[in-house]
């Protein structure tokens, strides 16, 4: 039997080989680079376990149907959009899932660093210090007190994002596409509609899950609406904004700036227009590197391969 695991940047999956209970009945192969295209269907052809790390791979139709002896799917974490499970059900292959772990928290922090960073010109201002100059024209900086943050998606990330705007001192409303202001104001914030979030807000947090009336939701219409000196902020999912309508909408200035914790491809393609733009921020995919959630997601993987490879019954198999 072959185990195939994809796109373990971190080399958290490493240690399955060190598992007799597995590698005494699979091989196991782990790869941490990114494999697309040929590479890709090379390296899982033959696979009967192929394991996931959350959605960086999309697993979709064209390729599962060049798995002839694929058995089994299991991906890190409690969701993944991109995997065609129709297509895995119709050839009675079985999903797995694994818990995630205390990554909300982290998103929130990440979420909230970014804004700072930025809106405090951080990494500038250190280089100015650092430098001898002390200060310069941007040493005068602005408030959050005051300012209104518009978030995207009032669940357990987003209302923990509202609360910390709260805390700032920030006036904070919220839309989603069930959003009411009954809801909203069990959270201390105000319901809006999208066109007065985006028309009224500095700051923009996305926080939603991408699906019917949220996916693309940030397109050349939506983009336009906010204002100049606006900050777009997406610690979520990548499919909430349409990528060559932002390229548009931050050349045209509205808004000033997108931060942006995730992307369309991972790793990024740095030769694309996005990441040449000087009014982008952006860090690595952090919303949810954090030791106790790899440490969940890895144990997870190990249980489902333990009880797979046993022939014992499947675990957090996707119903």
């Amino acid at each position: 039997m072959k185990i195939v695991v994809l796109d373990d940047y971190e080399k958290s999956m490493i240690f399955l080989k060190d598992n007799n209970k597995i590698s005494s009945k699979a091989s196991i192969q782990i790869h941490h680079q990114r494999l697309i295209g040929d590479a890709l269907v090379d390296a899982i052809r033959d696979a009967n376990v192929v394991v996931l790390m959350r959605d960086r791979t999309p697993f979709r139709a064209e390729l599962i149907n060049q798995l002839n002896e694929l058995q089994y799917v299991i991906f890190t974490g409690n969701r993944n959009m991109a995997i065609d499970y129709d297509v895995l059900a119709a050839k009675n292959i079985p999903v797995s899932y694994t818990e995630f772990g205390p990554s909300k928290e982290t998103t929130v922090e990440l979420t909230w660093a970014l804004i700072l960073s930025a809106y405090k010109r951080i990494g500038e201002q250190n280089l100015v210090a650092m430098s001898g100059a002390w200060r310069n024209e941007h040493s005068v900086l602005p408030a959050l007190h005051g300012e209104r943050l518009g978030v995207l998606g009032l669940g357990s990330i987003g209302s923990k994002v509202a609360k910390v705007g709260l805390a700032f001192g920030m006036d904070v409303v919220t839309w989603s596409p069930n959003m009411t202001p009954e809801r909203a104001a069990v959270h201390g914030v105000k319901a809006v509609s999208l066109e007065e979030l985006l028309q009224t807000s500095r700051i923009v947090s996305l926080h939603l899950v991408p699906g019917e009336g949220t996916k693309y939701v940030m397109n050349a219409e939506r983009l336009a609406m906010m204002r100049a000196d606006s900050f777009l902020v997406n610690t979520s999912r990548s499919t909430l904004i349409v990528t060559a309508d932002l390229v548009q909408a931050l050349q045209n200035g509205k808004p000033s700036m997108a931060l942006l914790d995730v992307f369309d491809q991972e790793p990024i393609n740095l030769e694309e227009e996005l990441f040449k733009l000087p009014n982008v921020f952006i860090t690595p995919h952090l919303g949810f590197v954090h030791q106790p959630i790899f440490k969940n997601l890895t144990m997870g993987a190990q249980a489902a391969l333990e009880a797979w490879v046993s022939g014992e019954p499947l675990v957090n198999q996707v119903q």
